[in-house]
């Protein structure tokens, strides 16, 4: 059981073009379209949007992104008229970036708060670091990253699919990882990298999945994230 996603706009056609966008990232969470109006014009419909916070909260709870102003006034008012369940969250993102990251870590399992941040810091800027480091596990302390220099062989590389893929997967493990620099948790952080075949993957992480985390993403470079 994961946390489930509800896209409220004003079209109903961009409310289910994100849903499908959405679910490539993440097959197995939860997505309902709460787009445009009853009669299928444009607008919000307060019915729509409350009919899909319930069907998105199974359990696990559900967050809500929304598109322009009265889309967000809609939701909040869908809340109350809900009784401001506790289990189903408003998220402050940009809708597309948003629903994919929050996809993304929904299909890891995290929970509603967590998948409302992914949300939110969707779009959280970074430096990104893309010169050579130090290759190889540190041994000098407890805080010591664990390192690897890797090369993307696969023709399209870090390419959405594969970069939501291995968000996920980090997600899921008690690790902070950076690959060239940027969130390597953050499935838009690493498509910010616009990494292609041949450019060098610096990875650092640490925590207690560290050794782990470097290993899977070592594992799914060296396999070409199954496209070869």
């Amino acid at each position: 059981m994961s946390v489930g996603l509800v896209i409220v706009s004003h079209s109903e056609k961009l409310a289910a073009g994100v849903v499908e966008l959405a679910a490539q990232m993440a097959p197995d969470v939860l997505l309902v379209a709460a787009g445009g109006m009853d009669d299928g014009g444009i607008g919000t419909s307060l019915e729509k949007v409350m009919t899909a916070m319930g069907l998105a909260d199974t359990g696990a709870g559900a967050v809500v992104l929304t598109d322009l102003g009265s889309a967000v006034m809609t939701a909040e008012s869908a809340l109350e008229f809900l009784g401001s369940p506790a289990t189903v969250l408003l998220a402050d993102a940009p809708l597309v970036e948003g629903a994919i990251a929050a996809a993304v870590s929904a299909q890891s399992g995290a929970s509603a708060d967590v998948v409302c941040k992914a949300a939110e810091t969707a779009l959280a800027r970074t430096n990104p670091v893309v010169g050579p480091q130090d290759v190889g596990p540190q041994e000098a302390g407890t805080d010591s990253a664990v390192t690897a220099l890797l090369t993307l062989i696969n023709p399209m590389g870090l390419h959405a699919r594969p970069a939501a893929s291995l968000a996920g997967e980090l997600g899921a493990m008690d690790v902070e990882i950076e690959i060239n620099g940027v969130d390597g948790q953050s499935v838009m952080m690493l498509m910010t990298l616009g990494a292609a075949q041949g450019t060098e993957l610096n990875v650092s992480a640490t925590g207690p999945d560290a050794q782990r985390a470097v290993d899977l993403v070592r594992s799914q470079v060296e396999a070409g994230f199954g496209e070869i």
